[in-house]
């Protein structure tokens, strides 16, 4: 999916309407305490689609961003033994057993089953099925890490929960169209997690200011149309194609041009010297494209984590793969503010501010 942006383009003046103020400082005590990923072992180098699909080298680098990606052998990497492994690694690094979570939110786009939801097909796989903790989805498209860490954020600051584990795992492989080059170029498998759990008092980790913005109107701009009950299966209707993903970049491309800047001004972040705060950007990995346009929205002080070049498009895992690596690569370190910024499906576009 690709992004939008910069304040003072044309899209400024389409913020425009209900909500544009600024939205409220949550301040709610929350901290990640751990953060894990997981990429398949299978490496799929750009060349090797180039060459399928009759693309000439290095196509996919220029117009998608991506080197290379992963793609998962589904009958021994599924999407809930990914998302595991991944969550293992956070509670690792948290310091906690994963039986010590009070919640566990599977955060994907795309989902390895229709029933049930994935909550418990995580939950299985990670030796607790028979735990009780509460285990539940929440799918948002790309975005649905963002979602998923604000309900658990909001349970943990009111008291509800102490602890929660929130999982994005995807497998985007299965659903390519290699008639389409800026799709097949453009998306990777893998998975990411992290430990959320109240802050002690004297921690600086906050999560500050939260802003979405949906545009419906662009639901067929970015969809796959099968699997639903709209074309089931075995519908009459339904065609092969339905069970393949469908982007029109450039026209993802113009409708986030008026979605991020609104997300912006709703962050108070729609001028230079309040980004100049940030230390960090962690966006959605969309494209090269996209990243370069938010590039130009100037974060002059903040470092910009990418993945897009050796993991692609991750749908929602790609935003907590760009966490997990900034904070190994030491981009991201303990109390310092940054963004989580992005835009899905839908059409919808979301920021998060928070220290880490």
């Amino acid at each position: 999916m690709q992004h939008s942006l910069p304040p003072g383009s044309a899209a400024h003046a389409a913020g425009e309407c209900r909500g544009a103020g600024a939205a409220p400082d949550l301040d709610w005590r929350v901290r990640i305490a751990g953060l894990g990923r997981y990429l398949p072992r299978r490496c799929v180098d750009s060349a090797q689609i180039e060459d399928r699909v009759g693309l000439p080298r290095g196509w996919a680098l220029e117009n998608s961003g991506v080197e290379f990606r992963h793609w998962a052998e589904p009958e021994t990497e599924r999407a809930s033994w990914m998302g595991a492994q991944a969550a293992l690694q956070a509670c690792e690094r948290a310091g906690i057993e994963p039986g010590a979570v009070d919640l566990i939110v599977n955060a994907s786009g795309s989902a390895e089953r229709a029933i049930p939801d994935g909550g418990p097909l995580l939950q299985r796989e990670l030796g607790l099925g028979r735990s009780g903790i509460p285990a539940l989805s929440v799918h948002a498209t790309c975005l649905s890490f963002v979602a998923a860490l604000e309900l658990a954020a909001e349970r943990i600051h009111h008291g509800r929960i102490e602890r929660a584990l929130v999982v994005s795992s995807e497998i985007a492989s299965v659903g390519l169209d290699f008639a389409n080059p800026e799709v097949c170029t453009l998306f990777g498998d893998g998975a990411a997690a992290a430990v959320l759990e109240r802050a002690p008092h004297d921690s600086p980790s906050r999560i500050h200011r939260i802003a979405w913005r949906t545009l419906g109107e662009g639901v067929e701009i970015t969809t796959l149309r099968g699997g639903g009950s709209w074309r089931p299966p075995l519908g009459p209707s339904t065609v092969p194609a339905d069970a393949l993903f469908s982007m029109q970049g450039q026209a993802a491309l113009r409708s986030g041009i008026r979605l991020v800047p609104h997300v912006m001004r709703r962050l108070g972040l729609d001028d230079m010297a309040a980004r100049a705060a940030l230390r960090w950007v962690a966006p959605h990995q969309a494209s090269r494209a996209a990243l370069e346009v938010i590039d130009q929205i100037g974060f002059s002080g903040a470092a910009m984590v990418r993945t897009l070049r050796h993991t692609g498009n991750c749908i929602a895992a790609s935003i907590p793969l760009a966490l997990e690596q900034g904070v190994r690569e030491g981009l991201i370190r303990r109390g310092e503010t940054g963004v989580l910024l992005g835009t899905g499906a839908g059409l919808s576009g979301v920021g998060l501010t928070l220290t880490y």
